[in-house]
């Protein structure tokens, strides 16, 4: 993805009105959104005059903002630089992929044991409404969005607070990493029929092979993303 200099070329932000919301969090909320859309690209600065310029917030917002950012590993400060989107390495990349097969698996586990029979199908309807969005749109953001309609029901099903914490926290790192994998040609529809597979032994509540599915559509998932990335670096 290409990075700009200045956030006028590309995020339209406008001024925070003052709501019920900590004016922290609303800042929080704006630039870590900013960032999963790709409104802000992995690698581009954020200069604090100019998120304050936009957001029309103070100083100590910002820096408060960013803090809390560079914690969730979705900014990096750079000393002597200030502040940058991550851009995940190959090292991480690895890891957060490893990271994210153990506990999506963990998650279909839990979801195969705790889910109702509603909530399985509204799984399956999650997949068949991926698959209509990836036969009409080449659009990356649009496909991500509706593959996270299927996490919004899994989380659900699966109960367990600690473990939405965790997945949300992942997936938000490896963001720019999905977009990848979405973009290779064919990528789309072979998700959808990797999470069909998932879909089904789910209805059997067949824990093993669910979580195993589950494992190896993340695996698939990274291969395109590493290749990626091992370009670039070897560029």
């Amino acid at each position: 993805m290409t990075t700009t200099n200045s956030l006028s070329g590309s995020w339209t932000a406008e001024p925070l009105g003052r709501v019920a919301a900590p004016l922290r969090e609303q800042v929080t909320d704006s630039i870590r959104q900013a960032i999963l859309d790709f409104s802000l690209q992995p690698g581009q600065r954020l200069v604090e005059r100019e998120l304050i310029e936009r957001l029309a917030v103070s100083r100590t917002t910002i820096r408060e903002a960013i803090r809390e950012l560079s914690a969730e590993g979705l900014v990096t400060v750079v000393p002597q630089k200030g502040a940058i989107v991550t851009a995940p390495s190959l090292e991480d990349a690895v890891d957060l992929y490893e990271v994210r097969a153990s506990l999506e698996s963990l998650v279909v586990q839990r979801f195969v044991e705790r889910a109702s029979d509603d909530q399985v199908e509204r799984l399956s309807g999650a997949v068949d409404y991926l698959e209509s969005v990836t036969t009409a749109t080449t659009a990356i953001r649009e496909v991500l969005r509706a593959k996270d309609r299927f996490y919004v029901v899994l989380i659900e099903g699966a109960r367990s607070a600690a473990l939405q914490q965790l997945l949300e926290s992942i997936q938000a790192r490896v963001q720019v990493l999905r977009a990848t994998s979405m973009s290779e040609a064919g990528r789309p529809l072979e998700v959808v029929r990797e999470l069909r597979g998932i879909v089904e032994a789910v209805r059997r509540r067949d824990v093993e092979e669910a979580s195993a599915r589950c494992a190896a559509h993340i695996r698939a998932a990274s291969v395109t993303a590493l290749s990626h990335l091992r370009a670039e670096q070897q560029a």
